[in-house]
């Protein structure tokens, strides 16, 4: 299957899509929840580092809130790809896919993301990045042989919709943040009781401060998981509509998900739990009680909106929009 990738400049802007959502009070909206997050980790931290050694701890905890919060901002992207063992795609490998990634990138109107390849069988993908001119695409092994051209174009755009809506920041902030806290619980964990046992002197030891360590071990967890939630579920939706329209084949979309949601149930993928809310559909196992805390909205209903996309679509130009392609 060849892809017509040869446009000028006043084709691609006159075949620039009207794209939906991703506006100034949508980016205002994830500017106020990554100062939530980083704030309500921050408080956390602090607590614990109080906790944990007092006065020292405290000031350290302080410290490292600065440092954490830094590097959230600016390396939390790089953070998210290290997680997962992603390396560059090279261009000779799948000069296929680059073009598919900048064609989609300049209908969009934005710089061409970097393209990584996460060696995995699981058949997912995600994007990060603190805007789009710091973005990048993370591919798996399992989804270039999951998918066809057709499909894995509606994943990438959907991918470029975060970028494009500014959904990225949060999301690679919140899976940053999610993991520390999960970290910081397990530092209280092993070494909370032998630190807080600081001698007779010490107000903060005896029964009341083992019930303070214990609240607060049962308490970091959820609140990582708290953090992941506060990335809304809208988001998806969002990124799902402004994909469709950008590759103009929301039923590629919605039959790439169908594909994904069974793979993923087949070869699930659970090397960062935090930052499972970054993929294109969840990689961990579902069902059951955490199905309520599942970080993506229903494949179905996903899917649904993704139907009724292209249903109003077809209706609008006769057919199926979005590239040629020719087989």
């Amino acid at each position: 299957m060849a892809l017509h990738s040869s446009h000028d400049t006043a084709r691609a802007d006159a075949d620039r899509p009207a794209l939906h959502g991703g506006g100034g009070w949508h980016r205002l909206g994830n500017a106020l929840k990554t100062t939530v997050l980083l704030a309500g980790l921050t408080a956390l931290v602090l607590v614990i580092g109080d906790r944990l050694g007092g006065p020292q701890g405290l000031l350290f905890a302080g410290l490292f809130a600065v440092v954490m919060n830094f590097g959230s901002y600016w390396f939390s992207d790089r953070i998210a790809l290290a997680i997962h063992g992603a390396r560059p795609l090279p261009y000779e490998q799948a000069p296929w896919l680059h073009d598919m990634v900048a064609r989609l990138a300049s209908r969009a109107g934005m710089p061409k993301p970097k393209v990584y390849i996460l060696p995995t069988a699981a058949p997912n993908a995600f994007a990060t990045g603190r805007n789009p001119s710091h973005a990048a695409i993370a591919v798996t092994a399992g989804l270039m042989e999951l998918l066809d051209r057709r499909e894995l174009e509606g994943v990438l755009a959907h991918e470029l919709g975060h970028v494009r809506n500014r959904d990225t920041l949060i999301g690679t902030v919140a899976a940053t943040l999610a993991g520390i806290i999960s970290y910081a619980a397990q530092m209280l964990f092993w070494f909370g009781g032998s630190m807080l046992s600081r001698g007779d002197n010490d107000e903060r030891g005896g029964l009341g401060s083992a019930f303070a360590n214990l609240g607060l071990l049962l308490v970091a967890p959820i609140a990582a998981t708290l953090l992941q939630l506060a990335v809304s579920r809208s988001r998806e939706y969002g990124a799902d509509q402004t994909g469709a329209e950008l590759a103009g084949d929301p039923d590629a979309l919605a039959n790439a998900l169908l594909k994904l949601e069974r793979g993923a149930e087949a070869i699930p993928y659970d090397r960062a739990p935090a930052t499972a809310h970054l993929f294109i559909v969840n990689p961990l196992h579902r069902g059951g009680v955490m199905a309520l805390f599942s970080t993506h909205p229903p494949i179905p209903e996903r899917v649904r909106r993704l139907r009724e996309l292209g249903a109003r679509l077809g209706a609008r130009t006769g057919g199926r929009g979005g590239w040629e392609y020719a087989y």
